[in-house]
């Protein structure tokens, strides 16, 4: 069908610019129908996706030509690297373009939570008056921000917060102590544990991998200041979902903003269905109209580098 395959959104004026090197097939609904793309990719030599098709080593069978598989998106977990390597296929991920996305979605959403006051809409249309109750919300000045995972995006909500006046400490075990991303965000770096005791918001931007699956689960919210919030940015498998509707349940958490879950879409039966103090959004902080248009340009360039070296 084509040389290049787009699975998934893109914006208009990335794919023109593919379609002027090589036939391009875009059909957004293909990363959907798993089935026809094994039909389009037969003569394919590059691959475009963002989070919804699967790329496993069925897929790649039916891609004998494919070399080089962009992602619109940073995240890797619907591909499988190794089938990836072993047939010698480049995957290349939009990295950094979506990054300021996530760091304001995130900021905003600590300040949404701390003021408390955004979401009594439905109240006030219905006559009620709670200013009294709304009156209590706290501000982010002065306010420690505790932020787990301190790469790139880390680093610029620790900017965002900062120019809020808050007081940011941060948990990365992998980044090393002499770093000078420390030093040029002002932030500290502490254990998680003191992460966890001190801070009045955490934000979460860590992959899932084996040692954060399930970490932010009972224990560690119960370790939370009471009253504090939390935002999860990051990938769904980190927050153990039950715990965190117990936690919002019981008054100990001042609120949480997930905007990624252990299942997308969020299943019927789900524990955080009617859980106080909740805002949920379907896996979006990173794309803005903005982001679109870095990632689709940045994959577009990389893609078309990728085959012309080939």
């Amino acid at each position: 069908m084509g040389q290049i395959v787009i699975t998934e959104y893109m914006e208009a004026a990335a794919i023109e610019r593919l379609n002027a090197a090589y036939v391009t097939h875009y059909d957004p609904q293909l990363g959907i129908a798993p089935d026809r793309l094994r039909g389009a990719v037969a003569g394919a030599r590059a691959l475009i996706v963002r989070n919804k098709t699967q790329v496993d080593a069925a897929l790649l069978d039916a891609a004998p030509g494919l070399k080089v598989l962009g992602r619109l998106g940073v995240g890797l977990y619907n591909i499988d690297l190794e089938a990836c390597r072993a047939r010698g296929v480049e995957v290349i991920p939009a990295a950094g373009a979506n990054a300021d996305s996530v760091a304001e979605y995130a900021i905003l959403s600590v300040g949404m939570l701390l003021r408390g006051a955004f979401l009594a809409t439905a109240e006030i249309a219905a006559g009620d008056w709670p200013r009294e109750r709304l009156s209590g919300g706290r501000e982010l000045g002065g306010k420690t921000l505790g932020i787990l995972g301190f790469g790139d995006i880390g680093r610029r909500v620790a900017k965002l917060a900062r120019a809020f006046g808050m007081r940011v400490i941060a948990h990365d075990p992998v980044l090393p102590i002499d770093h000078s991303g420390w030093a040029e965000h002002g932030t500290k770096s502490v254990t998680l544990d003191e992460l966890v005791a001190r801070a009045d918001a955490i934000s979460l931007h860590v992959p899932l991998e084996a040692a954060t699956r399930g970490l932010v689960a009972a224990p560690m919210l119960a370790a939370m200041k009471r009253g504090a919030v939390l935002v999860n940015a990051s990938r769904g498998g980190v927050v153990v979902e039950a715990d965190l509707a117990a936690a919002l349940r019981s008054g100990h958490l001042g609120g949480a903003v997930l905007d990624v879950f252990e299942v997308e879409p969020l299943p019927s039966d789900s524990p955080l269905i009617g859980a106080p103090n909740l805002v949920l959004t379907p896996h979006i902080a990173g794309a803005t109209r903005e982001s679109n248009l870095r990632v689709s340009s940045l994959i577009a360039a990389r893609v078309l580098v990728a085959l012309a070296m080939d």
